[in-house]
């Protein structure tokens, strides 16, 4: 795994507003930025309201309602493998505008929807066009970004960071929306969801570039990928990442449950945002020119393996009187946040080096893949360990430490990786 220290990257200005670095950007990474930014405003416009009209609207049973989120997940997050190979086979654009139109598609039929089969319908486009359309961005942001890096405007790995940044906005700005259509409408929600991916759809028609290379066989980027070992047991520890990330939704309830503070989930959601627009691009810069990817990738984890320590060892005690019940809390999102804003735009920037700079779209899909599968085996066993958590006592650390093994492991391979290819 390289571990460059150095950057041929030095921007003339070194200020980390996302705004100011945006605009020192040519044309079509910024789209592919903003992009993220429309696509995470519209997905979660509807995503996480879409349990409750399902339950008060349509007056699904909860059987019902799992299976309809199940299967969005998984065809989302289980199909970007697919997702990536497609874009390799056939190109970043036609890719990225199908995945474009299916999710309008999706919003227009989930608007419509009134029983479960077609709900499920919509579901499942919604999910299979982010499938298409993130690894096919992801990749097309990689080549860009050599070419940017190589320009002296921005490293690849800074161009990761904004990513990130645009991704948090959109994510923080699409549930407010939501919320205040959700009063009027479920459906008026899902059309102005399918509205903004309309915009998206029309503005990568006229900027991405028409493939120029000769497509490749569909099952090349798998290939090369089985033959990769260090890439896969980067996949592999890296998927430790998306699990420790998850907890934010499944044990962050948990803990602030133990210290009578459920009240204040938002608010740590909300923390989490603002530590990753602040902090994202000189975290990510310091990342890439002062430590290096074999240095910057451990202790990111090691980071996301403290988080779920410093929750431990308060565990089984009673919680403190007054605001300093929520320190444990904060301690997790705030090492948590600060793990993932070290790790992610690195091992991001690594995929295109490991990958050799072919297939890009199968890898960066494989490793969104490998992360899902992750989440999915890891969650089962977690949550129910999770019950020993809900209140204070010797046994409430087991979960705890069991989560902070898995980051601390992940991070222990990814050391190893590093130390391996450093050698001659």
């Amino acid at each position: 795994m390289p571990d460059e220290t150095t950057t041929r990257a030095k921007p003339a200005s070194r200020r980390w507003s996302s705004l100011s670095r945006l605009r020192e950007l040519p044309a079509l990474p910024r789209l592919l930025l903003l992009t993220q930014l429309a696509f995470n405003i519209g997905f979660y416009l509807v995503v996480p309201f879409l349990a409750t009209h399902l339950a008060e609207d349509l007056a699904m049973a909860g059987w019902a309602i799992g299976i309809v989120l199940g299967v969005r997940t998984f065809s989302q997050q289980g199909m970007f493998a697919l997702g990536g190979a497609l874009s390799d086979r056939f190109g970043i654009r036609p890719t990225v505008l199908t995945g474009c139109a299916l999710r309008v598609l999706g919003f227009v039929v989930l608007a419509a929807a009134g029983d479960f089969a077609t709900v499920l319908a919509g579901t499942v486009l919604i999910g299979f066009a982010a499938a298409l359309f993130s690894p096919a961005v992801e990749s097309a942001l990689a080549e860009r970004g050599t070419d940017l890096e190589e320009r002296g405007i921005i490293t690849r790995t800074e161009l990761f960071g904004l990513f990130a940044v645009c991704g948090e906005v959109g994510a923080v700005t699409g549930p407010l929306l939501g919320a205040a259509l959700l009063g009027v409408d479920f459906a008026l929600t899902c059309s102005v969801a399918a509205g903004v991916f309309v915009l998206i759809l029309l503005a990568h028609a006229r900027m991405l570039p028409r493939g120029t290379r000769e497509p490749r066989p569909f099952l090349a980027g798998w290939a090369r990928i089985a033959r990769n070992r260090t890439f896969l047991v980067f996949a592999a520890a890296y998927s430790a990442y998306l699990l420790s990330y998850n907890q934010l939704y499944l044990a962050l309830p948990v803990e602030l449950g133990r210290a009578g503070a459920g009240w204040a989930l938002g608010w740590m959601f909300a923390l989490a945002s603002v530590l990753v627009v602040l902090g994202q691009l000189p975290l990510a810069s310091w990342a890439r020119s002062g430590l290096g990817a074999g240095r910057a990738l451990p202790l990111g984890f090691g980071l996301l393996s403290l988080s779920f320590a410093a929750v431990a060892a308060w565990a089984p005690w009673p919680p403190l009187p007054g605001g300093f019940a929520l320190a444990p809390a904060v301690c997790f999102v705030v090492l948590l946040s600060f793990g993932q804003m070290l790790a992610v735009p690195v091992a991001q920037d690594l995929v295109p080096r490991l990958a050799d700079g072919e297939d890009l779209g199968s890898h960066f899909g494989f490793l969104s893949s490998a992360g899902g599968l992750a989440v999915l085996l890891g969650s089962g066993g977690v949550g129910g360990l999770l019950d020993l958590a809900g209140r204070p006592g010797p046994l409430a650390v087991v979960p705890w430490l069991v989560l902070a093994a898995l980051p601390a492991l992940g991070g222990v391979v990814l050391l190893v990786l590093a130390r391996r290819s450093a050698r001659p």
